[in-house]
């Protein structure tokens, strides 16, 4: 094959040209060789069984076992020469492709070569090979033999990963109210899917975006990172739905199978479980007992009653007030035709708690609340129900009630990207736990593939770079804001985030609060960065520049009327007493002590410690460190920031001191025992 030789050959030099510059990918290698991009992926993948990117990639990484090799650089040398700005990202790709650290490269080539020696030395002690052989067949022979017997009755292949993704149905009618069927079809095919725990499904935001689009099978593969793709059409004449389906290898662009219905309307519940099963067996992903009971329930036996449910659910993906509005009534008049149907109770609660997020006037929480116990009393196995559940609890502030309703969604849905990602807010910001909270940003950024221009791809890798920094992964979090700026580089919250990060990194203070000012200078009515330029003054012990800055913010509060950041009130109250207002310090402390007094979240004790060392009462002080030192899950920050001038009355006790080391020591010692966990899990 020399034409295909000298075309990857080709590549490779086009590569190599270019390898230290990062931003060097799919798109320019094609402009380099002068190929479409959409061909340039079918070829690679054609010729290499690899998308480009994983190509480009294999040759940086090539280039750099070379480079290990002469010994000259180190590994962070090594990392920036081929082409890579994150030293840990590349010890992590390093490892993936060759099965050890880049730092172990020179050793394995010792190795490698005191084992040829020692493969040539068996060899001439060995004079029965041929028996040896015998001997080892049989060995796999009772193997096979024994695993069969034990009821491994199919040796699965798990050399492709079952990834999958369904591509928005098209409508082969002319009548353009028959989309909502085909939009529901769709959607009941990819749900089914998803219920199967075998498959990683990608969510249906990820591939709305391929609706209408012109690009081709291996070029969305590449985008989505999938093996399989599901494609289907159709229409509805009279009572009769006539449905084209077929399911692709991404690899090979081929057609695996695909089937024809033409089925009565009333036998659409048996079309998608017949759908969903065909696949499965397809690619030889195995369903459940409980799976398979899931995806054979009937939800209602009124087709009326499910046709105005599917014109509701198409309503409501499109998500703005106007078409929420709309779906209403087709919920209520599914309920209505058939007062059994749990998901369209649920779809009703939905539709209320997004309601709720267009408008002040909280008026549906008492009907969003009897919706969501009616589709739990009705069904409480559809996870619907629990969602329904969860969002309930939420909008009523009864956080720790949350998540089991999300767990239990999630077991009965284990591929929903929108309840790994409720469930990963919830983790970050209402019952905060890091280890959890990073682990469901990883599964939803794997279900989440969005298109590479868009502004959601930059909020989907911001909120993994924040759970990566919160648990102590600096460098892999770095990586991930700086991807979320790449995809949108007006992300002034990625930008914000990551000034913290490069301070875990750099330590540099004044660099930090520059980063922040220039941050604060683009939209000076973000309080949340006027609030830390005044935080990490106080740190730097500059009270005057502190002054400066909360004055401006205590202001803003008042014009504003908001009442937030009462936990940061000490540091603020501490600044108005160095510049001589003492007595309005003293109001702003008590408001702060009022405020952590009553706080629920379990930083009360740290909060409340906080207080007690600025008063130097050293009993209570202890007391509540200690109390603190028993939680096992809390944000970086605590242990970066380990100048707190507030607490400088107890500096040199021995005692706090200890716990302090405590506290540390446990963070980072969950750290490793979150990377090991996450690393096992393939999440990182």
């Amino acid at each position: 094959m020399p034409k295909e030789n000298d075309f990857l050959n080709q590549l490779k030099s086009t590569i190599e040209q270019r390898m230290s510059d990062e931003s060097f990918g799919v798109t320019e290698l094609a402009e380099e060789i002068g190929m479409s991009r959409s061909n340039l992926l079918r070829r690679i993948k054609k010729l290499t069984g690899q998308s480009v990117s994983q190509f480009i990639r294999e040759v940086r990484l090539a280039k750099a076992m070379e480079l290990l090799h002469q010994g000259s650089l180190n590994v962070s040398e090594v990392a920036f020469q081929v082409g890579f700005s994150s030293v840990s990202y590349f010890v992590k790709c390093f490892r993936e492709t060759y099965g050890y650290p880049p730092g172990e490269a020179s050793k394995q080539v010792e190795e490698e070569e005191i084992d040829s020696v020692t493969a040539e030395t068996f060899e001439k002690k060995q004079p029965n090979r041929k028996l040896i052989g015998a001997l080892v067949a049989v060995v796999l022979v009772l193997a096979v033999a024994a695993f069969a017997f034990m009821g491994g009755d199919r040796l699965e292949d798990t050399s492709v990963e079952k990834s999958i993704a369904v591509l928005p149905f098209k409508n082969d009618s002319d009548d353009k109210s028959n989309v909502y069927l085909i939009n529901g079809l769709m959607e009941s095919t990819l749900i089914n899917l998803q219920k199967i725990g075998a498959l990683k499904v990608i969510s249906r935001t990820s591939v709305e975006q391929y609706r209408d689009s012109p690009k081709a099978i291996p070029e969305i593969a590449d985008e989505l990172d999938v093996n399989y793709f599901v494609e289907g059409s159709g229409q509805k004449i009279g009572d009769r739905i006539m449905l084209n389906i077929q399911l692709i290898e991404a690899a090979t662009d081929q057609q695996l199978w695909a089937a024809q219905y033409e089925r009565d309307a009333k036998d659409i519940f048996k079309l998608q479980q017949e759908i969903a099963s065909n696949i499965a067996n397809e690619i030889k992903a195995i369903i459940t007992p409980t799976e398979r009971k899931q995806i054979i329930k009937v939800p209602t036996d009124n087709l009326l009653a499910y046709d105005n449910y599917l014109k509701g659910r198409n309503l409501l993906q499109i998500g703005n007030l106007e078409r929420i509005e709309e779906a209403i009534p087709y919920f209520e008049k599914a309920i209505r035709l058939d007062d059994s149907f749990a998901a369209a109770y649920a779809s009703l609660a939905f539709s209320y708690y997004y309601l709720e997020l267009f408008q002040s006037d909280r008026k549906h929480v008492k009907a969003m609340n009897e919706m969501a116990q009616k589709a739990m009393a009705l069904d409480p196995e559809l996870p619907e129900s629990h969602v329904a559940m969860a969002l309930c609890e939420k909008e009523k502030a009864n956080f720790d009630a949350v998540i089991p309703y999300l767990e239990r969604a999630l077991e009965l849905r284990p591929n929903s990207a929108e309840v790994i990602n409720l469930l990963s807010d919830m983790y970050a910001n209402y019952t905060p736990n890091t280890e959890k909270y990073l682990e469901y940003a990883l599964k939803g950024v794997q279900l989440s593939r969005v298109d590479n221009d868009s502004i959601t791809t930059s909020y989907i890798y911001l909120h993994l770079s924040n759970a990566l920094i919160q648990s102590g992964f600096v460098e892999e979090s770095i990586y991930y804001v700086n991807r979320s700026i790449d995809y949108y580089a007006y992300n002034g919250y990625s930008q914000y985030v990551k000034a913290f990060m490069l301070y875990a990194r750099d330590k540099d203070e004044d660099m930090l609060r520059d980063r922040l000012i220039t941050e604060w200078e683009k939209d000076s009515a973000r309080i949340d960065i006027l609030q830390e330029i005044g935080k990490v003054s106080f740190f730097m012990r500059d009270y005057e520049t502190a002054y400066h800055y909360y004055d401006l913010l205590l202001n803003q509060l008042a014009e504003r009327n908001l009442d937030v950041f009462q936990y940061e009130f000490l540091k603020v109250g501490m600044v108005y007493e160095a510049m001589g207002e003492a007595e309005k310090g003293q109001e702003l402390i008590q408001e702060y002590y009022d405020y952590v007094s009553q706080d629920e979240t379990y930083y009360r004790d740290i909060f409340l410690y906080v207080y007690y060392a600025y008063k130097g009462e050293a009993e209570p002080a202890i007391e509540h460190l200690k109390a603190f030192s028993e939680q096992d899950s809390f944000q970086f920050w605590l242990v970066l920031f380990d100048n707190d001038p507030s607490t400088d009355a107890l500096n040199g006790n021995a005692e706090v001191a200890a716990l302090w080391k405590k506290i540390t020591d446990e963070f980072w010692d969950n750290h490793e025992r979150l990377k090991t966990d996450l690393k096992e899990k393939g999440l990182i």
